[in-house]
């Protein structure tokens, strides 16, 4: 039998910073404790998860004192929903350690001579600002433990209990939390999901339960715009014609600012739908989002920044670090739907734009003819396939690269690659200043960093954009 691991409670803990990924820490007797749930000035009581010689990590389950920096979350679901994490911090505190965020990962992983970094671009609006939305439909809703323990002890059947409609809790695949309100999507978003739900169970249709993978309702998708146009796309497990057509047509009755309507019947058993083909009940298939002047179709699988006006801010970032003047080759890569690469095609004389996802592609060719853009293209594949010796050789050497890698950052094999073909400007966007900056001592073998932006496109959560310049340093 495994002997019982003894539970360590630290009590009366100062927090005195943040650390990576929205933890907090404190140091006692030069240990350093990792905290989830504090903010720096609390005092709390920590019991520990994790206990090594020199550091350890746990969660709060008591706070006897305040920080004077804490607020009180404005969503009565936080805490509990996976969604956002810094709610009890104003957001001028947010951005403050996002900031050091971004230096500290800079400072202490790249270990490179840096230029001063820029204050951090905040958001005009911190509620709101979403233009897409996942809702979850499970069987197994989130129950806080003191309700879970009444409902014990009175003896109700936890087997018998209706779904749940919301998001996922943090650290659980497949318990929900029910949500009332989310802030983060201006409305309808929050009465079409309710609507969705009270049609399901007057209905007596079951949840989708993601364990014996049983069940009708799954998921549902909101999309909406600065054109004023809205995508719904609702995902069942199986098809019950009677019951979907009739729901829908509720949902466009009761909701006419609906422009686009689809459904997905999803049988698989994960709720990946980059496999699945939806189909359009009302409307066109897509939505139109704008980024300055440019339109861009959005369908119900297409990739987009979730936060558009943030998202222009992020690219004028990208375009002015750029330095374009109409004679460059500019190379997008990571190019995803072609967004960063056509809002700077205006000022270059080439675009050539790479990807993995063959649909994302396709869309971005979309893209460029829905804007004129002729002097674009965009090619399929792995970036560190596609872009070997004979690809540069074809399409000619780079004056401009522009890079946005996912949070896994960029493979080593495209540093050297980049190292190789020495593009006099390289351009890195990124969402995870900690690969950033490993990527960015690789690249000093040949280049220097020259501006640093932070931008933050997520008000409330712990994710942060970076936008770093670099030159080749024979051309400084």
């Amino acid at each position: 039998m495994r002997k019982q691991r003894k539970t360590v409670v630290l009590e009366k803990v100062l927090v005195q910073d943040y650390a990576a990924e929205g933890k907090s820490l404190a140091r006692i007797d030069g240990k350093v404790i990792f905290i989830e749930g504090a903010v720096p000035g609390d005092v709390v009581d920590v019991q520990l998860s994790k206990n090594k010689a020199d550091w350890a990590e746990g969660h709060t389950t008591h706070i006897h004192s305040h920080s004077a920096d804490r607020v009180t979350p404005f969503c009565e679901h936080f805490g509990v929903c996976g969604g956002c994490q810094w709610q009890m911090l104003p957001y001028e505190k947010q951005l403050f350690y996002k900031q050091k965020q971004v230096t500290d990962n800079l400072t202490r992983i790249a270990k490179i001579n840096l230029p001063e970094i820029a204050p951090i671009i905040g958001a005009d609006f911190t509620r709101g600002y979403r233009n897409k939305m996942e809702y979850t439909f499970a069987t197994r809703k989130y129950i806080p433990t003191d309700e879970f323990r009444r409902m014990k002890a009175e003896g109700v059947d936890f087997n018998n209990q209706p779904g749940a409609a919301g998001f996922h809790v943090r650290g659980f695949f497949d318990k929900v939390v029910e949500i009332d309100t989310c802030h983060l999507q201006e409305e309808p978003t929050n009465l079409i999901r309710k609507a969705v739900a009270a049609y399901v169970l007057a209905n007596e249709l079951p949840f989708y339960n993601i364990k014996t993978h049983q069940g009708w309702i799954r998921n549902l998708l909101v999309r909406n715009s600065t054109t004023g146009e809205l995508m719904v796309n609702m995902v069942i497990a199986y098809e019950d014609k009677e019951h979907r057509i009739t729901l829908l047509d509720q949902l466009l009755q009761s909701f006419p600012q609906i422009t686009t309507l689809l459904y997905t019947i999803n049988s698989k058993r994960n709720d990946s739908l980059h496999d699945q083909e939806p189909i359009v009940y009302h409307g066109k298939g897509y939505i139109i989002e704008k980024l300055e002047d440019l339109s861009f179709k959005i369908s119900p699988k297409s990739f987009f920044q979730t936060n558009t006006k943030q998202a222009e801010k992020l690219y004028a970032v990208t375009r002015e670090f750029a330095e374009l003047n109409g004679s460059q080759l500019v190379y997008d890569l990571y190019c995803g739907t072609g967004s960063i690469g056509l809002f700077v095609s205006k000022f270059a004389k080439k675009l050539i734009g790479v990807e993995m996802v063959a649909d994302a592609i396709e869309d971005a060719k979309e893209n460029a003819a829905l804007n004129g853009v002729k002097h674009a293209s965009f090619f399929a594949g792995d970036v560190i396939d596609i872009c070997n010796d004979a690809f540069f050789e074809e399409h000619g050497k780079a004056d401009v690269v522009i890079t946005d890698p996912p949070r896994a950052g960029m493979h080593e094999k495209l540093v050297k690659k980049l190292l190789e073909i020495a593009a006099p400007t390289v351009v890195y966007v990124s969402c995870n200043p900690a690969t950033q900056a490993r990527d960015l001592a690789l690249l000093s073998e040949k280049y220097q960093v020259t501006k640093i932006q932070p931008v933050d496109m997520f008000p409330h959560t712990l994710h942060i954009e970076n936008v770093v310049q670099l030159k080749l340093i024979n051309e400084l």
